[in-house]
C-alpha cells in the first residue's frame, strides 16, 4: 500500500515539475520571440504586468517586513513572506532582462558542447587508437584542462588582439542580431575547453568497449576506422551519454565566466540588475532560478535522450551496472 502511495506522490511531484518547468519554458520563448521580432507585444526587456503591481509588490513586502518586530520567531517568518512577495515584484521588473540574457547563454552552451563534440570525437581516437596522433592529442587535452577556462577566455580575448580584429571585421558582426566579437570569442573558449573534456570522457568510454570487437570487425573485413566509426563508436557514445550530460551541466553555469570579457550573458545581466538596485541578493538568486532551470530541463533531456537511444544489453549504462 505504502509503495503504491509512494508512486502517486512521485507521479504527482514530477506532473507539478513539469507544469511549472513548462510555464517557465512558455514564458522564455515568449520573450525571446518578442525581442527578436523587436519587442510586438511590450518593449524587449518590459514587464508584462503594470508597474503599479510591482510597486504594490514592493511595499507589500516592506510592510510585512516591519511587522511583528518584538516576536522573533514571528518576526522572521513576517520577513521571509515580505521578502518573498517582494521578490516576486523584483522578478517580474527585471525578469525580462534577465530572460533576454538567458538566451545568449543558451547559445554559449549549445553550440560549445556541440562543436565540442564534433572536436572531441577523433580526439578520443588518436588517444586510444593513434601512433603519432595520440601525443598530439595528448598534449591538447592535458593543456586545456591543465589551465583555467578564465584564463583561456583572457587569452583569447586580451592576448590575441588579431583574432579580435579579424572577428570584428568580419560582415554583420556586431549588428542586428548578430552578436559582437566578445561573444565569438566566448564561443571559440568554451569550444576549445569543452573538446578536451569530452574527449575525456568518450577516451573513457571507448576503452570500456570490449577490444575483441575492433578485431572481431577487422575479421569481417572493416578497416580500422571503419572498424572504430560503425562497431566501437556507436556503442561507446552511448556509454559518454552521463559523462556528457555532467559536462552539458558544467557548461551552463561555467557560460557565466563570459563575464569577465564583457559578454551580455545571464550572470553579467544579473550582476548590472544588482549595480543599478542594490538588490543583489534578489538579483542573484533570480539568476540562479533561472540556472536551475536550464541545469534541469538539459539533465531531463538528456536521460531521454539515453533512453531513445539505448540497446538493451549494449551501450545501457544501467546494463553496465548490472
Amino acid at each position: 500500500m505504502s509503495t503504491g502511495r509512494e508512486r502517486r506522490h512521485a507521479r504527482l511531484e514530477r506532473a507539478l515539475l513539469a507544469v511549472a518547468g513548462g510555464a517557465v519554458w512558455l514564458w522564455l520563448a515568449f520573450r525571446w520571440v518578442n525581442s527578436w521580432f523587436g519587442g510586438v507585444v511590450v518593449g524587449p526587456t518590459q514587464p508584462l504586468v503594470p508597474e503599479s503591481f510591482v510597486a504594490a509588490a514592493t511595499g507589500t513586502g516592506d510592510a510585512l517586513g516591519a511587522v511583528a518586530n518584538g516576536v522573533p520567531v514571528v518576526a522572521q517568518a513576517f520577513d521571509l513572506l515580505g521578502w518573498t512577495v517582494g521578490m516576486v515584484g523584483f522578478a517580474s521588473q527585471y525578469g525580462p532582462r534577465l530572460a533576454v540574457a538567458a538566451w545568449l547563454t543558451v547559445v554559449l552552451t549549445v553550440v560549445a558542447i556541440l562543436i565540442g563534440l564534433v572536436i572531441a570525437v577523433p580526439l578520443a581516437a588518436a588517444r586510444v587508437y593513434g601512433r603519432v596522433s595520440k601525443y598530439v592529442a595528448l598534449v591538447y587535452i592535458e593543456l586545456v584542462r591543465g589551465t583555467p577556462l578564465v584564463a583561456q577566455l583572457f587569452l583569447l580575448y586580451y592576448g590575441a588582439p588579431f583574432l579580435s580584429q579579424f572577428i570584428r571585421e568580419l560582415p554583420g558582426v556586431g549588428q542586428g542580431i548578430v552578436p559582437g566579437q566578445a561573444v565569438w570569442i566566448a564561443i571559440i573558449g568554451f569550444i576549445i575547453n569543452s573538446s578536451a573534456y569530452q574527449a575525456e570522457y568518450i577516451r573513457g568510454s571507448v576503452e570500456s568497449v570490449d577490444a575483441g570487437q575492433l578485431t572481431a570487425a577487422r575479421a569481417v573485413g572493416l578497416g580500422q576506422l571503419e572498424g572504430i566509426r560503425y562497431v566501437v563508436l556507436p556503442q561507446a557514445l552511448r556509454y559518454a551519454i552521463p559523462s556528457w550530460t555532467n559536462e552539458l551541466v558544467y557548461l551552463i553555469k561555467y557560460s557565466s565566466l563570459a563575464t569577465f570579457i564583457t559578454v551580455p550573458e545571464l550572470f553579467t545581466r544579473a550582476d548590472a540588475v544588482g549595480s543599478s538596485t542594490f538588490a543583489y541578493t534578489k538579483a542573484y538568486v533570480l539568476a540562479g532560478l533561472f540556472y536551475l532551470v536550464l541545469v534541469v530541463t538539459a539533465s531531463y533531456a538528456m536521460s531521454r535522450v539515453e533512453d531513445a537511444v539505448a540497446i538493451p544489453g549494449v551501450g545501457n549504462a544501467n546494463d553496465r551496472r548490472g
